[in-house]
């Protein structure tokens, strides 16, 4: 029988949910919202109704167009109490090795876009009935899971986030160790999500923007000390993009445009490297490792440049991939040779040639699950790294950044990859390894995923075990720090690949070990 399509997803009861949907015949779009759904109740440090994201859809269909991005990724709220006023507080996170402080509360949540961004995705994409895509979900929530390993270390990091209230803990909190996270091989559930979703799937996204669950966040806000409204909730709108495509050797890539920034910050990396020809040097070499950090530290150099911070959303593209300032990095590369946050993403493509990536997040979570619903809200307010001009100095009513960057790649042929990452800053550069991992030294999905990465940043080089040490101590010598990983490590993001090979008309995947991810053919 012929295969149907491929899911790479970060679980494997994620990836069984759109697998039972392409098994019925539903489309790539019909089975990224039922994996998105179910990673929200089996994911739920990385993904939630109450954060946002971004979906890349290629319609196999083109009288239903090019590729388009929905951005449904979280708002600023239209006004802002005094910070005096705001339920705003630091947590510690301690991840074993370092420690980072991040903020929480009422006051730290965005207005969400998740359920709007699915929802306006299926009007548009879908063939199956919502009820039927939600139906996966509902069951993990009801029935319950089993805690992954991964899962269970996520917990221990965000513990006080999650054991922050008495509704989380309810939910999140270990039935073997009191005032302690969910530990790995106990069963979770959450009915009230469950109930939540059956609720959604049967009255559609307006009980979420302007029904009684509107009403609910939107009272707790302003007695709790947060800044959503009714108005920011009935206000939201998704909105479609043109996605940033990207010429690379006989592959075209299209990925996430400005305001948000991963895709750009890839795309002006593939137009730095694609001159290079990395193909004709061994991966893992001197001139491959040599030319990709410095590409990463030009990368960097050019997210803080005067032209690209000047300019405004509809000119940041252009401004970075004008050719004359490529032409100055790529000098750069050529003539010196050089010896961010709890994300998912689910990637899919059917049989008919639908691709779908879809990248999601809540950031770390705020602590506040809405009574009754079993969701926790976002808390992209209180995340240093999109709010530069400090916290409490946002811009009302305006749509935050973010550096997911879902993308898709696909050749003359027919061929096609779909993939995105989690990984805060990390993302960007595991995309970008493993795309060239694939077009420029011809490694299968799963290869590429599983190769060792490497990241450059604030004259730091981290590094994954599996690269020659000789290679490795002649690149350490230009960075002022080097951190060696003694495993591959969630660190260096969680790349879930989904890939149609036409010549061979065969579908392949991968789900990122590092992010506990799996893959599979239907």
């Amino acid at each position: 029988m012929p295969s149907k399509g491929v899911i790479a997803a970060g679980h494997a009861e994620t990836v069984r949910a759109a697998a039972a949907i392409l098994e019925e015949g539903g489309n790539a779009f019909d089975a990224v919202l039922a994996a998105i759904f179910a990673a929200c109740v089996v994911e739920p440090v990385l993904s939630s109704l109450g954060g946002g994201g971004f979906l890349l859809a290629h319609p196999a269909d083109r009288g239903k167009g090019e590729p388009v991005v929905y951005d449904f990724f979280t708002q600023t709220p239209q006004r802002k109490i005094p910070a005096a006023e705001s339920d705003f507080h630091p947590i510690v996170a301690d991840f074993g090795t370092v420690t980072q402080e991040f903020h929480i509360g009422m006051g730290a949540i965005a207005t969400p876009g998740t359920v709007k961004g699915l929802f306006q995705a299926h009007r548009d994409l879908g063939t199956m009935p919502m009820t039927r895509l939600i139906e996966p979900a509902i069951a993990l929530a009801r029935d319950g899971f089993t805690v992954t390993e991964l899962q269970a270390y996520l917990f221990r990091v965000v513990g006080p986030i999650y054991m922050a209230g008495a509704a989380s803990r309810e939910i999140f909190e270990s039935s073997e160790a009191r005032g302690q996270p969910r530990r790995a091989g106990e069963t979770m559930r959450n009915p009230a999500f469950a109930d939540t979703l059956d609720a959604l799937a049967r009255e559609g996204e307006a009980l979420f923007y302007a029904g009684d669950i509107a009403a609910r966040i939107a009272a707790d806000c302003h007695s709790g000390g947060g800044s959503l409204t009714t108005k920011d909730l009935a206000g939201y709108r998704v909105i479609k993009r043109r996605p940033l495509a990207v010429d690379y050797g006989e592959s075209r890539i299209y990925t996430n445009p400005p305001p948000s920034t991963g895709g750009i910050l890839i795309a002006f990396a593939l137009e730095l490297l694609k001159h290079i020809d990395l193909g004709h040097a061994a991966f893992g070499s001197p001139a491959h490792l040599g030319r990709l950090v410095r590409v990463m530290d030009l990368t960097n150099k050019a997210r803080v440049d005067s032209r690209l911070h000047d300019a405004d959303e509809a000119d940041a593209a252009a401004t970075l991939l004008d050719p004359a300032l490529l032409a100055q990095y790529r000098a750069e590369v050529l003539g010196h040779p050089h010896a961010r946050r709890g994300t998912t993403h689910v990637s899919v493509i059917d049989a008919a040639g639908n691709a779908a990536a879809l990248t999601l997040s809540n950031g770390e979570g705020c602590g506040y699950i809405v009574p009754g619903t079993g969701v926790m809200l976002n808390n992209m307010l209180g995340e240093e790294d999109i709010n530069p001009a400090g916290f409490h100095n946002w811009p009302a009513d305006r749509r935050l950044s973010s550096m997911m960057a879902p993308s898709l790649a696909l050749d003359g042929s027919g061929g096609m990859a779909a993939l995105g990452s989690g990984g805060s800053n990390r993302l960007r550069t595991a995309i970008l390894q493993v795309l060239i991992g694939m077009l420029d030294f011809g490694l299968s999905a799963d290869a590429a995923v599983k190769a060792p990465r490497l990241h450059v940043e604030g004259g730091l080089l981290s590094v994954e075990p599996g690269f020659d040490a000789a290679v490795v101590d002649r690149l350490a010598a230009d960075y002022r720090e080097t951190t060696r990983w003694d495993r591959l490590n969630l660190f260096f993001g969680g790349v879930h690949v989904a890939r149609f090979d036409a010549a061979r008309r065969s579908f392949s995947g991968a789900g990122d070990p590092r992010r506990g991810g799996a893959a599979r053919v239907v």
